[in-house]
């Protein structure tokens, strides 16, 4: 998925609101385009937190009638230094990048694009699909990764389930109620990703490990984590050194996301679709990708965003940069 905002260290307009164990991040919706647009709603990056683990960017959206907005259909764009990583509940995507994968997201598939040095990929709505619900996440590769060759992966995790809930792991290892699974898909940091359903008043402990950071993404129903409420659409932040989550759900059914990691103790730099590390650095991506298109003049030698199949819908060009110097992304302590 493209950001389609020009610089994601800008967004401050997520509520705060702080507990003993959990913070609870307010999204704030995004249109991703047009008269038509499909709104989507962020919840990473904002000021009062810019990464949990590795994870970097978290869009949410759905159910949407793609009648009225008209889906998800984003042309060719780039990215540097990142994973992305898709999840559908309802609907499919079809994915295309500049490596030559080409893949159907589909609901409980992980679709997992490295960028590492760069690369290019759309993503548009198959011609079946009527209602589109998921999350797209990124993950800032670690300074050793991120000029790394470009890769592709997908998964379909087999769930667990017992009496009330269902888990499945897509990324790294969880345990409940003395079930493990362990996802295979290789990251460059510790990290994990699950999808987790409760039936009516249902209480679970998730076991996670302690020196990760996690993320709760609450879809819908009605969701305590560590005696904390959540509303849908929130996402709750638990700080390392937390063994075990304690989910417990209301008089609805419940969906939501899990993600984790190891903190990234890496300061990085992220505008419109790259991450990187100092000003300078971006500039220079955006450049690149601006004379690859030929919608700038510049050298496009390198040719770091690869090429892609002709008769395509044109790319997507990078937004005008800011006038002030773009700055590192900080967690608060």
């Amino acid at each position: 998925m493209s950001n389609l905002e020009q610089s994601p260290q800008e967004i401050d307009c997520h509520a705060l609101r702080s507990g003993a164990e959990v913070e609870i991040l307010e999204p704030r919706e995004v249109p991703l385009g047009g008269p038509r647009a499909m709104t989507v709603f962020r919840t990473l990056p904002q000021k009062q937190r810019s990464l949990i683990g590795a994870w970097c960017f978290l869009d949410h959206y759905g159910p949407d009638d793609v009648k009225v907005t008209g889906g998800m259909n984003v042309p060719r764009h780039p990215h540097t230094g990142l994973q992305t990583v898709s999840w559908l509940f309802t609907g499919e995507i079809n994915h295309m990048d500049s490596a030559g994968f080409t893949a159907t997201v589909r609901p409980g598939e992980v679709n997992l694009m490295t960028a590492g040095h760069g690369i290019s990929h759309s993503e548009i709505l198959t011609e079946q699909t009527t209602v589109l619900h998921g999350a797209q996440l990124w993950t800032a590769l670690p300074d050793h990764a991120r000029d790394m060759e470009h890769t592709f992966e997908n998964y379909r995790p087999e769930p667990l389930i017992a009496d009330g809930w269902s888990l499945s792991v897509f990324l790294g290892t969880y345990t409940v109620a003395g079930q493990c699974s362990a996802s295979p898909v290789k990251t460059h940091t510790e990290l994990g990703g699950a999808e987790l359903r409760l039936e009516p008043n249902t209480e679970i402990d998730v076991v996670v490990p302690e020196h990760h950071e996690h993320g709760i993404l609450l879809d819908s129903g009605s969701l305590e984590v560590n005696g904390h409420e959540l509303a849908p659409r929130d996402l709750g932040f638990v700080r390392a050194g937390c063994k075990t989550l304690h989910l417990k759900s209301g008089d609805q059914p419940v969906l939501a996301l899990l993600i984790g990691g190891e903190p990234l103790k890496e300061d990085i730099l992220m505008w419109w679709n790259f991450v990187g590390r100092t000003h300078e650095e971006v500039l220079a991506f955006r450049a690149q990708w601006q004379a690859e298109i030929g919608a700038e003049p510049g050298d496009a030698s390198e040719n770091r965003f690869g090429p892609f199949p002709p008769n395509t819908p044109a790319a997507l060009p990078a937004p005008a940069l800011p006038t002030v110097r773009l700055r590192p992304r900080v967690n608060p302590a």
